[in-house]
């Protein structure tokens, strides 16, 4: 069978509108998963398993953040599910003036009181919807892990809302389709749990490309592949 009909039902999965699985994204983060991050983001001790999650997203953090300009001095950067800030601070230390903004209060506030003092007069911090149009306009955008549980219908949509305010890139990421990944869809799908996190919609690269070539162009960044973290960059251009 060919990747593009094999993807179909997950790429297209009936998973509801951009806002209902926002929804479900903030509830998760604010209900129950606020500790995990704090810690899966700091220097303290984590299981082996989350050891190769921490080392994933870090790598997967410097291949997002290599695709921008290494001096973003007069720049104003996005960073669209900031999480904790790891990716704030680095951004911040380059020279950008950062808008820090994700969906969960708490992880604003971890964000908020991690940042170096002496960054703090180029970031703002807010919660709520990263594509909010109250933000303005930017020069660059990443949004680290804030898109993959999304279709590519939804993602189509949020890029389409950052274009017309986004005067230079937007390096993003998805889940990949892979073996063990596909296999964890089709469980959640089975076996749905009210305390599971939301499920990952996996994308095949090329395909999405298509779905948002009416709107830009889509480049390949590549793929971390860590333990149980599977991530793949990409970078979007009005």
């Amino acid at each position: 069978m060919r990747d593009d009909t094999a993807l179909s039902s997950p790429e297209m999965a009936d998973a509801g509108s951009y806002s209902e699985t926002r929804a479900r994204v903030e509830d998760y983060f604010d209900r129950s998963a606020t500790k995990v991050w704090e810690r899966l983001t700091s220097d303290a001790p984590v299981s082996r398993i989350r050891q190769t999650v921490r080392q994933g997203r870090d790598a997967m953090r410097a291949r997002m953040l290599a695709a921008l300009p290494e001096d973003l001095h007069g720049a104003r950067v996005l960073d669209a599910g900031c999480g904790a800030g790891p990716a704030t601070i680095e951004l911040a230390r380059r020279g950008a003036e950062v808008v820090a903004v994700d969906i969960s209060p708490s992880l604003v506030a971890i964000a908020e009181q991690r940042l170096p003092d002496d960054l703090r007069g180029r970031v703002q911090f807010a919660s709520g919807d990263m594509l909010s149009a109250h933000l303005g306009g930017f020069d660059h955008v990443i949004a680290m892990d804030s898109l993959i549980y999304y279709t590519a219908d939804d993602i189509r949509e949020a890029l389409g809302a950052l274009a017309s305010r986004v005067s230079g890139s937007v390096v993003f990421t998805v889940a990949p389709r892979t073996p063990l990944l596909m296999a964890m869809w089709y469980a959640g799908k089975t076996f749905p749990r009210s305390d599971r996190s939301p499920t990952m919609i996996p994308h095949v690269p090329a395909r999405l490309g298509r779905r948002v070539s009416d709107i830009g162009t889509l480049r390949d960044l590549g793929r971390v592949n860590s333990g149980f973290y599977i991530s793949q960059a990409l970078e979007f251009r009005a």
